[in-house]
């Protein structure tokens, strides 16, 4: 199916006078940007134009979330909300890529027909829609790998709530899922997957229709994939392993040293050599 344009999708724009020129930089944005992102989810149905509430830092908007959070969406009311105070902040590296991220929430809440998915499903979908994968995505998501005891799908969820570097990890982590989910089952799972949602089926069993495979299946695959990092980077940061690089570093200097000052007396007795030589040679004319 083909899926329209994005470009007649309008933004409408609330904040206060101070922040006019905030949003005068955002009109800049185009949200034809995410259609590769609308024919990942299959959403054909561009929907209202989206409300887009750029807030003040202490403002009743702000006050509703954690201060690590710069935006959040209200997919069943259009309703995107933007502190820009608080960028850049992970995942969003500028307040364009924030507006890009939210807005990717109201439009995955249009594509599941407004029924519920789980928050990392949402958010790793989400953090596909403009970003690459960057070395700080990878880094959080290394980190929160060295504990997958934690990390688990099933408890996810509660991880955005529990600190900036627990959500930074959720928000990695979900997106490498996501990503791997789209590697293995093709660029169609996430939209057949939502379909299926839309159409009040559990998210689950949309899950296990759309790709052949649990979700607990998918998941033991993902970890699989990165067992180097579950395994090895645990042990190449404990501290023995740190004080034995740091002792075979301290002896790999000694070694250097040792070599320099090695050629420098092979040089200096060279040259010795060549003088005496020299010496000799001026002898001989003179004789």
């Amino acid at each position: 199916m083909a899926v329209p344009a994005l470009a007649a999708v309008e933004l409408e724009f609330d904040a206060p006078p101070e922040l006019a020129p905030v949003v005068a930089r955002l009109r800049q944005w185009q949200p034809e940007r995410l259609e590769p992102f609308a024919r990942l989810l299959g959403l054909g149905d561009r929907g209202s134009a989206i409300r887009v509430v750029v807030a003040l830092e202490g403002s009743p908007a702000a006050r509703d979330v954690p201060p690590w959070i710069a935006g959040y969406a209200r997919g069943d009311r259009a309703v995107v909300v933007l502190m820009p105070a608080r960028v850049p902040a992970y995942p969003y590296s500028s307040l364009e890529e924030l507006l890009g991220h939210e807005v990717a929430h109201v439009l995955v809440a249009r594509a599941a027909g407004f029924r519920p998915v789980p928050r990392w499903f949402n958010e790793g979908l989400a953090m596909t829609a403009e970003q690459a994968w960057r070395l700080t995505d990878r880094s959080h998501a290394a980190l929160a790998m060295m504990d997958d005891g934690r990390y688990r799908l099933t408890d996810l969820d509660s991880r955005f709530a529990g600190g900036a570097t627990e959500a930074a990890r959720a928000y990695a982590l979900s997106a490498a899922f996501v990503r791997f989910l789209v590697r293995e089952e093709g660029s169609a799972a996430p939209a057949a997957i939502l379909e299926r949602v839309a159409r009040e089926q559990p998210f689950e069993t949309a899950f296990a229709q759309s790709t052949g495979r649990s979700l607990a299946e998918l998941e033991t695959a993902f970890w699989r994939s990165h067992r180097f990092w579950t395994r090895w980077i645990p042990v190449l940061t404990s501290g023995n392993t740190l004080w034995v690089a740091i002792a075979l570093l301290a002896l790999l200097a000694v070694k250097r040293r040792r070599d320099r000052r090695r050629e420098l007396e092979e040089r200096w007795a060279s040259e010795e050599r060549a003088e005496a030589s020299a010496e000799a040679d001026d002898r001989d004319l003179v004789n």
